[in-house]
């Protein structure tokens, strides 16, 4: 609807003057001038018409008796046009002329005023219909800005009187799908609305007819067209007679129920498996328990985690993973009396057995899923649920046209014997399930208190750290490699962080739980990809185009596809193999040299250099120095901590050095920590170095800077003390 103009004060007004009396038509225009208006005069209600279709006037004052056409069919004529159709006109009459008056009415005038020399009530007439005129704009504006506004929230009004029928307005029409039908009768609507939603609408509207009282209700509808929309209907009885008539608004809400009933689904339930999530879980758990207390049964939890789900997301790709967790998950739901859609006031209203209903199966995440039991007689009855399950998984799933074969290992927790409160169960199951995983998997476990203490915590640790990849707390620091001589940087070493809630857990409490378990591989892997992907960050950032050295156990070296996962890495980062080296233990290279030989060589013929770490601290036999593509020997900082000191340490290093040399192999000292140890290892020709005198290891956001503050502007306090060392060394007498 389009909003009128808006109509200026009298005291700037415009009025149109037609009057065919050449003498009057003067006097007049004279006369409200002088009062403050602006005036035009024309003397036929022809040519007022020719000129009201190319300007505008805010009044027109219009003399009745005209020559043809007349101010009578002058003013039918423009009520015709849009334009024109609301313009305010007052139609001059003569003295005591009803016949005129009324007939001015009729061919809509908006007033009249008998022709008068009394030009003070003129023009107080005409501010009074400016005044009129404004109003109705105002009303008119207000109406075009509340059917927009009702447009918008889908939104109408309605009357409904007991007895006499239901009035809609337009906008109501439109939320109903009848905005070219009549208004419908009530009992026509109420058709349209499913059976038992009509019966209580029917019931409250005899109640209300009786009994005035606000009226509020959602209601399913169906469209003509066939859609079924939800609509709000609220309305208020207009007074506190027997029978009153009620007013209220009618809103199509049907988006508004599919967004809140979608973010409750979202909310409560897993979106892969449909299965209860985590929060509905412990909502469920914790009322379970409730009931328990109050009726002294048991209640018990059942962790389930499956066995090995890493190798088929990894082998086949997370689709397929996502294909088997739905099926086990339906398999799952089909061991207990499941139960999907449970609310509050559902349960509230189910009786003092209602806690049965609570029974299902839920995803806490990943390939961990809980089952619930909330009333159990004795203890086999878990154990027997457990049995189900395990039997269940043990079937082949296909996935991707491929059989998979998953089992589950099961905790049990039971309330009260083995916790007070939810946290409790989860933790004492999570327990159980990992002391089945020790034990060989494919089984269930009751939680028991010798699994406590520090096998606890074990456990624990164990069970976090299985999920530490996943969760993405896995995190690396780089430690700079320098050359001290000439003050740039030669290379850096990943070093792998676990971040745990706020806390870094040491490498030492987590790296040889990760190789026990064998998630060390895992760990490695993600460290190639991710020390690639870091090494192009740097180089966009201040130009790094050095390697990245990554430690890696020696059973990654016995895999065949080693060189392919460097491959992908590398190639998804966007670097070259040189930006990846590899650094192996001396132990561990020893254990089964002549496997490992062939792979090195291979990473070597792309361009991937192999280190070997903590030199001097494994096997004696320096053979294997000579057979393998060896770039580069660290020396252990056991060694580097008592140079300067101890003449044995200084022996050493200075023995390894010139190894290194003769070998063609670059050589260096980790776990620099003064000045003093650098300067030895200066004077014995090793300038390349690592270790908390330069940098402790960084985050990778951090090298950046420490990068610009050390080396770039050589503001570090190394820099010069390494410049001096090199200067006396220039000036002794050649040994």
């Amino acid at each position: 609807m389009k909003e009128p103009a808006q109509i200026p004060p009298a005291e700037s007004a415009r009025v149109l003057l037609v009057d065919d009396d050449e003498v009057s038509l003067l006097a007049t225009a004279a006369a409200l001038r002088a009062r403050g208006f602006q005036t035009v005069e024309l003397n036929s209600g022809e040519a007022a018409l020719a000129w009201l279709a190319e300007h505008n006037v805010d009044v027109l004052v219009l003399d009745a008796l005209m020559p043809e056409p007349d101010g009578f069919e002058t003013c039918r004529r423009l009520r015709a046009q849009a334009k024109t159709a609301s313009l305010p006109i007052l139609m001059l009459t003569g003295l005591d002329d009803d016949a005129s008056i009324e007939r001015a009415y009729e061919v809509g005038a908006t007033d009249f005023f008998v022709k008068t020399r009394q030009w003070g009530l003129l023009a107080g007439r005409l501010r009074y219909l400016l005044r009129a005129a404004r109003t109705r704009e105002e009303l008119e504006r207000s109406k075009a800005r509340l059917a927009r506004a009702q447009d918008l929230a889908r939104m109408g009004s309605l009357e409904w009187k007991p007895g006499q029928g239901l009035s809609l307005s337009a906008e109501s029409l439109r939320v109903l799908g009848l905005e070219s039908e009549p208004c419908p009768r009530l009992d026509w609507l109420l058709q349209r609305i499913p059976r038992s939603e009509r019966q209580a609408l029917v019931g409250l509207l005899k109640e209300l007819s009786v009994q005035p009282g606000p009226l509020l209700a959602d209601l399913s509808f169906c469209t003509p067209d066939g859609r079924v929309r939800i609509l709000h209907l609220e309305a208020e009885p207009e007074d506190l007679g027997p029978r009153p008539a009620y007013s209220g608004v009618l809103q199509d809400v049907t988006d508004r129920r599919q967004a809140e009933d979608r973010i409750r689904q979202l909310a409560h339930f897993d979106a892969l498996t449909g299965l209860p999530n985590r929060r509905q879980l412990i909502w469920r758990a914790e009322r379970a328990i409730d009931a328990a207390r109050r009726q002294g049964h048991q209640v018990a939890l059942l962790l389930i985690d499956l066995d090995r789900f890493k190798n088929v997301n990894d082998t086949l790709g997370h689709a397929a993973g996502d294909e088997l967790l739905v099926e086990v998950s339906r398999r799952l739901r089909a061991c207990v009396r499941h139960t999907d859609q449970l609310m509050e006031g559902v349960l509230e209203a189910s009786g003092a057995r209602s806690y049965r209903s609570l029974e299902a199966v839920g995803r806490l995440g990943g390939d961990e899923f809980v089952a619930l039991l909330p009333e159990i007689g004795t203890e086999p009855d878990a154990e027997r649920v457990a049995q189900r399950v395990l039997q269940a998984l043990r079937v082949p799933v296909s996935v991707s046209g491929q059989d998979c074969f998953v089992t589950g290992s099961v905790g049990i927790a039971v309330f009260p014997r083995d916790g007070q409160n939810v946290a409790d169960l989860l933790r004492n199951a999570d327990v159980a399930m990992y002391a089945v995983k020790d034990q060989g998997r494919n089984a269930a476990a009751q939680f028991a208190p010798q699994l406590g203490g520090k096998g606890r915590e074990r456990l624990e640790l164990e069970s976090a750290l299985h999920k530490a990849l996943e969760r993405e707390e896995l995190v690396l620091h780089y430690q700079p490699k320098v050359d001290v001589q000439a003050a740039r940087l030669v290379g850096v070493e990943a070093l792998m962080r676990w971040r745990r809630g706020d806390k870094l857990v040491s490498p030492a409490d987590f790296i040889p739980l990760a190789e026990e378990t064998g998630l060390i591989v895992p760990f490695s892997e993600w460290a190639l990809a991710e020390s690639a992907r870091q090494a192009k960050r740097w180089q966009q950032q201040f130009g790094f185009d050095q390697s990245i050295a990554v430690n890696l156990p020696n059973r990654l070296f016995e895999r065949e596809d080693l060189v392919e996962q460097i491959h992908q890495a590398v190639s998804a980062a966007g670097i070259v193999h040189g930006g990846l080296q590899l650094e192996i233990t001396e132990t561990g290279l020893m254990k089964d040299l002549h496997a490992v030989i062939p792979i090195l060589h291979r990473l070597t013929a792309i361009g991937v250099q192999i280190s070997i770490d903590d030199f001097g601290t494994g096997y004696s036999s320096l053979s294997y120095l000579t057979s393998l593509p060896l770039a580069e020997l660290k020396i252990d900082r056991s060694f580097v901590r008592d140079l300067g000191i101890s003449p044995q340490s200084t022996a050493v290093v200075s023995a390894i050095i010139a190894l290194a040399r003769s070998l063609g192999l670059r050589v260096i000292a980790e776990g620099v920590e003064t000045e003093r140890q650098m300067a030895v290892l200066q004077d014995q020709g090793c300038h390349y170095m690592q270790g908390y005198l330069f940098a402790k290891p960084l985050p990778g956001e951090a090298l950046d800077a420490w990068y610009r503050e050390n080396l770039h502007e050589n503001r570090a306090a190394w820099c010069v003390s390494a410049l001096l060392n090199a200067q006396a060394q220039s000036r002794r007498p050649p040994r």
